[in-house]
């Protein structure tokens, strides 16, 4: 008896396996319709699972569904602490909806409950607020990537898609401006980790390189002081060399190669840039490209 209990629970959670690597692949292909009911035959064999309610609720939100996105997400959300979901890209449809400010307040009330109060709350939900439009239309700017690489051609709908990543851009823009004259260069120990690397990912995005290099000393300091990201630091000043035309420091900048596949630009002493990395708290370059890109980095480093 036992025997056939075992067995009827393996073929159950293979099951349940299957229909979330079913739901996964299908969302990564972009058939999204597809993908919700996938992750939804899964939800309703079990409703309490949070990260599958979480999968429903950021498809859900990429197809518009704006009401159906909500019901999931507070399912998904109960036992969830954390600032991430705020930042969240594929939620970018929900941010203007007047029930956001009641997600957001509850993830605040939550993360302050289980790590401490912020010295600036509401500059810190302000600070989130321009990642997930900075990080908005991701998922279809990566299919329209993907696309490209395949076939060598952008998809037709691809240059509107940059259009309004563009103008959401410049929205970003003039609000990172109104918060620093307001409240100064975020900090972590102000704001959190997740708030204070806003503007960082702004400047990043920005086109003018003369814009970067404006910042670049700034972000370099809170990011040896402790109070800002050292990765995106290393981001923004590989972006400046590369477009430059110079050799990064890095390895933080990709390109496509002839095959459609991405690989690091050109790196000044490449047999050196795991101590430069190591300096300012980075890993490893072929730790990071494997993950990254899946790209392996053979060159031997010096010690």
């Amino acid at each position: 008896m036992k025997k056939i209990c075992l067995i009827i629970v393996l073929a159950l959670t293979t099951q349940l396996v299957r229909a979330q690597s079913k739901g996964d692949s299908l969302r990564s292909a972009g058939a999204l319709e597809a993908a919700y009911m996938a992750y939804g035959a899964e939800f309703f064999q079990n409703p309490s699972d949070a990260k599958i309610a979480y999968k429903l609720a950021s498809t859900l939100s990429l197809t518009n569904q704006v009401d159906t996105s909500f019901f999931f997400l507070n399912i998904a959300l109960k036992a969830n602490s954390s600032l991430r979901p705020l930042s969240d890209s594929d939620l970018l449809n929900l941010s203007t909806d007047p029930r956001w400010e009641a997600i957001e307040q509850g993830q605040l009330r939550k993360y302050q409950a289980a790590n401490g109060k912020l010295k600036k709350p509401e500059y810190a939900l302000k600070l989130i607020r321009m990642i997930i439009k900075d990080q908005g239309l991701d998922y279809h700017r990566d299919l329209g990537t993907r696309y490209y690489a395949q076939n060598g051609v952008a998809p037709h709908w691809f240059f509107l898609l940059n259009k309004i990543k563009s103008e959401l851009n410049a929205e970003n823009l003039i609000e990172m401006n109104r918060l620093l004259a307001q409240y100064g260069w975020p900090k972590y120990s102000d704001v959190g980790n997740l708030a204070a690397d806003a503007p960082l990912l702004v400047i990043n995005h920005h086109e003018s390189e003369e814009f970067r290099m404006k910042y670049l000393d700034q972000v370099k300091e809170v990011c040896l002081a402790g109070e800002g990201s050292c990765m995106e630091y290393a981001k923004i000043h590989d972006r400046i060399l590369v477009n430059t035309d110079r050799p990064q420091t890095f390895g933080m900048q990709f390109k496509f190669n002839s095959s459609g596949d991405l690989e690091p630009f050109p790196i000044e002493n490449p047999e050196t840039v795991d101590q430069r990395r190591k300096e300012i708290g980075l890993e490893p370059l072929a730790v990071y490209l494997k993950r990254k890109i899946n790209y392996d980095w053979k060159v031997k480093q010096k010690d």
